[in-house]
């Protein structure tokens, strides 16, 4: 419906106000050039009319782009609508100013980011993903909040350890000995391989800069200082996804029980080696509760992302499906099998993320310090030094413990004391310890009080100016001034068409019927064929659809894990809850479904026992909100027995469904695409149908490696549609007239005169 486009229009101008160029804003001009246009008392250039037609002259309903005189007829009819709007006071109500207040706070975001700069370290970060670097480091403590004595201190500290690496000394001796590091005793300091975001960019900057071998100059980052080797450098292996099979194995575990483990991982390799199917042999031995309801497929993952033995067994795979010997981790013993494998992607395929990732990951230090820099560098800062050094005598221990408060001890008058002032807005001191009070939290031991506070300060001042520059953005920026001028006009055509026309024509069923007789002629069927469509690879799949499909509700080739019991056992237990969850779960997701809950005994059980087994399964389901419609109950008591006498004993579940889109969604499972239904009315023009016969009955044609079956059950003469079957179209056709009706009383309202000389230029 129209009410649908006005309202993306709207959004969409939002979404791409952070890369679009926009031309000067529209703006209502009186001009000593010939007007183009005038409503009422108000006068529209060419000029404006051009700005208007370069933004908006693509059709809404096609990619044809509007002729200028096409355009100028919906220009002039949006004119007069905003014009109506304003004189009903619409742009000064409290929900219009809360709207446009919204809208510019997203749209401000946008133009207060360093793009060039996000865009110049998202590239830096995929150069650097390239490649995966192998480097060690020694921490010599010290917090960035330090005094100036004591990070001198830690820096000599690391300049003297960098001296004793440089004459000879074992890097991993020095960082099991003095490293702040918590895992340095463990690690000697070797951070494994790493890429870009996966620590610190500091760290990272210098390990990407620096030649193997080499030690770095001690590097700065908020734990204190570092002192980086590199020890090696390869290319990007890319991701990887794996399944696994996982026996758990605790470290503390005795020597028996680390037995049993390896032995229970050395049977699953061993059935895998004889040809056992990959699917059971994870249901039957995976400890991975997680990963079992799923084949053992974990998430994709790379570099630095996974424990290193896994890592290295799946990196080491090559063949889709090959899989690895028994692997020993932290958690116990895994084979590993390779699922896929992908090479990192293109720049333009992962510049959106990188773009959010450099802003949330520890360089968007970098943007806000070179924010600070441009806001400073932009607008007039006149700092009172006198004031500050009234308001720094305030800073005390307290601070570090984060419950520090300028009330205690003092009783002047801070908000008439001016700490700077931007441009000529004042900042009074009272603010600053507002903030202060606000946004402390604990300090470090060795963090100095007077630092402290100098950065709170700085903080607040480039908040500050943040601040200063969103509130002036119309003043300073003309492509955000002229977004916003087209935000507020959406807002107020959307109000004035929502009043007058949308809802009107949604609610107005007596309007919609009289419209529908009125123009009865517009609303016709096309000869249509009722038919169902089936697509497949090939012959013995549609055929298995056509059966599935001959019999409703549809069964699905789809089932969960049966849930066993004990003998003469029949409550429902903690150890089968989680395939009663996998039920339910697939029952909530899809709301189509119908669950057929199978019932087993042995013959040396009680008859009653599988009917009471189905009744508590059944009674889980319906205290999860799954009602008895949608379930069916089959007891089959002791037929049916199992070569496993355990088996004899279960519940098992079958799904059905009403909807044919479930049948292709689950033969879709593994391959997207794959199958084909659809169903319902065709014309002979549907692309779907043009290759069968126009008749009834059961067709089968082969087409590009494709099969397709259809079974037409009748060819329907065209015929008018009934007000029912019409009321979608005449809804919208009901609109055009109420918005031509609109336009016809606001000209009564708001005389229009076009200058048609003017108006030649446009065609022109």
């Amino acid at each position: 419906m129209l009410k649908i486009q006005y309202n993306i229009a709207l959004l969409a101008l939002l979404a791409v106000s952070s890369c679009k160029t926009t031309a000067p804003p529209q703006q209502i001009v009186v001009t000593e050039t010939p007007a183009l246009l005038e409503i009422g008392n108000e006068k529209f250039s060419v000029e404006d009319y051009q700005d208007s037609y370069n933004k908006n002259k693509n059709a809404s309903d096609s990619t044809r782009e509007l002729t200028p005189e096409e355009y100028f007829n919906l220009y002039k009819d949006l004119k007069i609508k905003i014009l109506h709007a304003k004189d009903e006071g619409k742009d000064t109500t409290q929900d219009y100013k809360e709207e446009i207040t919204s809208y510019r706070e997203q749209l401000a975001k946008n133009h207060l980011v360093d793009k060039s700069l996000v865009e110049k370290l998202s590239n830096e970060a995929y150069n650097r993903l390239k490649q995966e670097v192998r480097a060690s480091h020694i921490l010599i403590g010290v917090s960035e909040d330090a005094s100036p004595a004591d990070t001198l201190e830690a820096y000599r500290a690391a300049i003297a350890l960098r001296g004793r690496l440089e004459e000879g000394s074992d890097f991993g001796d020095l960082a099991a000995k003095f490293s702040k590091d918590p895992v340095a005793a463990r690690t000697r300091g070797d951070l494994g391989y790493f890429t870009a975001f996966q620590t610190l960019y500091p760290i990272e900057t210098v390990a990407y800069t620096l030649p193997v071998g080499k030690v770095s100059q001690p590097v700065r980052t908020k734990a204190g200082y570092h002192l980086v080797k590199v020890m090696d450098r390869r290319s990007n292996r890319g991701m990887v996804r794996i399944a696994h099979i996982m026996v758990q194995q605790d470290t503390a575990g005795t020597a028996a029980q680390k037995e049993s483990a390896k032995a229970r991982i050395d049977e699953a390799y061993a059935l895998l080696e004889s040809g056992e199917d990959w699917d059971a042999v994870v249901e039957s031995f995976s400890d991975d509760r997680q990963s079992r309801k799923n084949r053992g497929l974990l998430p994709m993952f790379g570099i630095g992302q996974m424990v290193p033995e896994i890592e290295e067994a799946a990196f080491a795979l090559t063949k889709v499906n090959g899989y690895s010997k028994p692997v020993l981790t932290m958690y116990g013993w895994h084979i590993v099998r390779l699922a896929e494998k992908r090479s990192l992607e293109p720049y333009s395929v992962m510049a959106p993320s990188l773009r959010k990732k450099v802003v949330t990951d520890s360089r968007g230090k970098v943007l806000e310090l070179a924010n600070a820099k441009r806001l400073r560098e932009k607008y007039k800062v006149q700092e009172n030094a006198d004031q500050w050094n009234a308001v720094a005598a305030l800073a005390d221990s307290t601070i570090k413990a984060g419950n520090w408060d300028y009330m205690r001890a003092v009783s002047t008058d801070w908000a008439s004391v001016a700490l700077f002032k931007i441009e000529e807005q004042s900042y009074d001191a009272l603010g600053f310890l507002n903030y202060v009070k606000r946004k402390q939290q604990a300090r470090t031991k060795d963090a100095s009080p007077a630092i402290v506070f100098r950065k709170y300060y700085q903080d607040y001042l480039t908040e500050s100016l943040a601040d200063y520059e969103k509130e002036h953005l119309e003043e300073t920026n003309a492509e955000f001034r002229s977004i916003m001028s087209e935000i507020k006009e959406g807002v107020l055509l959307s109000q004035v068409m929502e009043e007058n026309v949308w809802g009107r024509s949604l609610t107005d069923s007596t309007g919609q019927k009289a419209f529908y007789d009125r123009n009865k002629e517009r609303y016709n069927f096309p000869e249509r064929a009722l038919a169902t469509v089936v697509s497949a690879k090939d012959t013995q799949t549609v055929n298995a659809i056509k059966r599935t499909l001959a019999q409703s509700p549809y069964k699905l080739e789809r089932r969960l894990k049966e849930i066993l019991f004990g003998a003469n056992a029949t409550e429902v237990e903690n150890e089968q809850l989680d395939a009663l969850t996998d039920v339910y779960i697939v029952m909530e997701k899809n709301p189509d479904y119908i669950v057929e809950i199978a019932g087993y005994r042995s013959a040396d059980e009680s008859e009653i026992t599988s009917a009471n087994r189905i009744r508590n399964v059944v009674k889980y389901l319906n205290g999860r909100n799954i009602p008895i419609l949608r379930i069916i109950e089959k007891d089959y008591g002791s037929f049916r027995q199992a070569a496993e006498a355990d088996r004899n004993r279960r519940v098992s579940f079958q799904f059905y469904s009403q909807a044919r889109s479930d049948v292709e969604k689950v033969y879709n499972a593994d391959k997207p695409d794959a199958v084909m239904i659809r169903d319902g009315y065709f014309t002979k023009e549907n692309p779907l149908f043009t290759k069968f016969k126009w008749q009834t009955g059961e067709q089968t044609v082969t087409d590009n490696n494709m099969v397709f079956w259809t079974s037409v059950q009748k060819i329907e003469p065209s015929r008018a549609k009934t007000f029912a079957e019409a009321r979608g179209s005449v809804i919208n056709d009901y609109q055009k007239e109420l918005e031509k009706q609109l336009i016809n009383r606001l000209q009564e309202k708001f005389p229009v005169k076009v200058n048609a000389q003017e108006l030649e230029k446009i065609k022109r």
